[in-house]
């Protein structure tokens, strides 16, 4: 069943060259010096009931213009909104809160725009108090709250009622950890119950982890809507790079150990997939990798809790005075399960110098602390110096499928090797 239907929506604003030419436009007065600046335009979204969407795009690029003209709080240029059921928006940090109202009273307030009773809301005002967990300040001027206890407040407040189609804006990027937590938690009881969500934010991980589908928007349009670890790849390429070819596509195959020559024979490699994202600023170019533990290379399958030799080589094209090599594993549904790098892996001691037409091979050593099943394996290798901003040059992702085998499968994931024992306790 579709609950909300958006057909060819578009959003602009005029720039007049004179108030006298706005005045003049008031009674259809046309000029050419009017400017129509489209900030999204043909916009076209049909979300199902209990579905989960996540909108990705640089800022700019109207994602909050699209979420303000669903929840109806901004008219559309061109096209329609239909929707059925109740929506629920948290769009800006405390929008419509009277920072001079405590947070008692903003929830009361504004649930009575969202058109409850007042005997309905006090029946939930508790639920919104508990749930916001901010103590002592629920009854305090919304002036005094940091940015976390607002979208607490928020959250609650929006949230206090079951609704059709739940949008949030970035609300969550704020909070904890474990107020994030309790956040999709709710969400996903309401999926259960049929609601839908829609979700913009910047964290990939997210994205994968609680949406079903994902929209990548730029520049105002729809540019991918499909599976979210391929639109999250998308996402990443448009903020840090373009996808590159493979700078030696025609490379001999070989199956050797791990190469000492300079071509790039990285796709000729076991478990290699062809569907890689390859992106970055450019400047170097991972070539090759291997895989190999205790007993050999390229295992066909790797044994959980076995240590595990992961290597890749770098041929670089410019200087760089430090680069940054990782590595991120990831399920086949796209979910982050361990990233790393060499600053996190030396507690920042590493530091590496490189020079244009170096080459230099790069190792990481793990134990592979996986269940059993078929994970994806991630390069990359940036410029720069942590802390602090990275620049990457070369991103190899989700280039290779690598299989973990146990004896005993466990539940969930990752295998976090408990010990147990018993004891018989004596009256």
């Amino acid at each position: 069943m579709t609950v909300l239907s958006v057909k060819g929506v578009g959003k602009s604003y005029r720039t007049y060259h004179s108030e006298w030419q706005r005045f003049a436009a008031w009674f259809g007065i046309q000029s050419k010096k009017i400017v129509d600046h489209w900030v999204i335009q043909d916009i076209n979204i049909d979300i199902q009931r209990g579905e989960s969407i996540g909108i990705l795009g640089k800022n700019g690029t109207g994602k909050s213009t699209l979420l303000k003209i669903i929840s109806g709080t901004l008219t559309p240029s061109t096209g329609s909104v239909e929707s059925s059921g109740r929506v629920a928006a948290i769009l800006e940090l405390g929008m419509g809160f009277n920072p001079e109202l405590s947070g008692r009273e903003n929830a009361i307030h504004s649930a009575g725009l969202m058109g409850f009773n007042k005997e309905t809301i006090l029946q939930a005002l508790p639920d919104i108090e508990q749930f916001s967990d901010i103590g002592e300040y629920f009854n305090q001027p919304v002036r005094t709250y940091s940015s976390g206890m607002q979208a607490r407040v928020a959250f609650a407040v929006a949230t206090a009622f079951r609704p059709d189609i739940l949008i949030v804006d970035e609300a969550l990027s704020v909070g904890d950890a474990y107020f994030q937590s309790k956040c999709y938690k709710r969400i996903s009881e309401f999926k259960k119950q049929g609601t839908s969500l829609i979700l913009v934010t910047h964290s990939t991980g997210d994205v994968v982890k609680h949406c079903d589908r994902a929209i990548f928007m730029r520049e105002g349009r729809i540019l991918k809507d499909g599976n979210p670890a391929e639109v999250t790849n998308l996402y990443l390429d448009d903020l840090f790079g373009k996808k590159r070819e493979s700078s030696n596509a025609n490379a001999p195959t070989t199956n050797d150990s791990f190469t000492t020559s300079h071509a790039d024979v990285f796709s000729t490699r076991p478990g290699y997939r062809k569907e890689e994202h390859r992106w970055g600023k450019g400047g170097a170019t991972i070539l090759d990798f291997s895989i190999d533990n205790e007993k050999e290379k390229f295992p066909p399958q790797i044994e959980c809790g076995s240590r595990i030799n992961i290597r890749f080589k770098v041929k670089f094209t410019e200087n760089h005075g430090n680069v940054v090599p990782g590595i991120l594993i990831r399920t086949l549904e796209g979910l982050y399960l361990y990233g790393t790098n060499s600053y996190i892996s030396t507690h920042g001691r590493e530091l590496i110098s490189a020079e244009a037409g170096s080459t230099l091979a790069f190792t990481f050593s793990l134990p592979m602390s996986l269940n059993e099943g078929d994970y994806m394996l991630s390069f990359g290798v940036s410029a720069g110096s942590l802390p602090g901003e990275l620049t990457p040059l070369e991103r190899r992702y989700d280039s290779v499928i690598f299989r973990v085998s146990r004896a005993q499968p466990i539940w969930g994931l990752i295998d976090l090797n408990a010990e147990f024992q018993s004891t018989e306790l004596i009256p």
